[in-house]
């Protein structure tokens, strides 16, 4: 699934063009099972993330990932397809991080951003402040993470483009 209203890809994207308002939508990324067992072996070892026997008399029915690995998966996603590999600056952070829904090996998730914000600094008029709003999804449109981000992204004229 990929659906975006961008007219630009990550490498000429800038500040500009992220509008508030828009609603962007990628990825199909399938949850594979060792890798939830790995990822909660190595981060997370709690038996609902690595035991696939005692996950079964949990309350999940089943193994499911780590609300990190979900984040690590949707980062992917947002890296590779949101955020400008030629004028992202970074990030101060994000707030209000969610994991309403548990994600289960099988599952197929996507990413959506929202562009809330997007607003020239004061202090640094070369660059813009994007707060975004970004959902996790299901195969059946759950939502399995939320969080807003905010990012530092150079402006186009910054750069000597229009």
């Amino acid at each position: 699934m990929s659906s975006s209203s961008f007219t630009t890809t990550p490498d000429d994207r800038y500040f500009e063009d992220y509008i508030p308002g828009a609603v962007h939508e990628f990825g199909a990324i399938a949850v594979d099972e060792q890798e939830v067992i790995d990822f909660g072996e190595r981060y997370v070892p709690l038996s609902y993330h690595t035991d696939k026997e005692a996950a079964k008399h949990s309350l999940y029915g089943g193994v499911i990932a780590s609300g990190w690995h979900t984040a690590a998966l949707m980062m992917r996603v947002y890296v590779e397809n949101y955020l400008s590999s030629v004028a992202n600056l970074g990030s101060p952070g994000g707030d209000e991080l969610r994991w309403p829904k548990p994600v289960f090996p099988g599952d197929v998730l996507s990413v959506r951003a929202t562009v809330l914000e997007a607003r020239r600094s004061e202090s640094r008029p070369d660059r813009g402040i994007v707060r975004t709003s970004i959902e996790v999804l299901n195969q059946k449109k759950d939502v399995v993470m939320s969080m807003k981000m905010v990012n530092f992204v150079l402006s186009r004229q910054s750069q000597g483009g229009r």
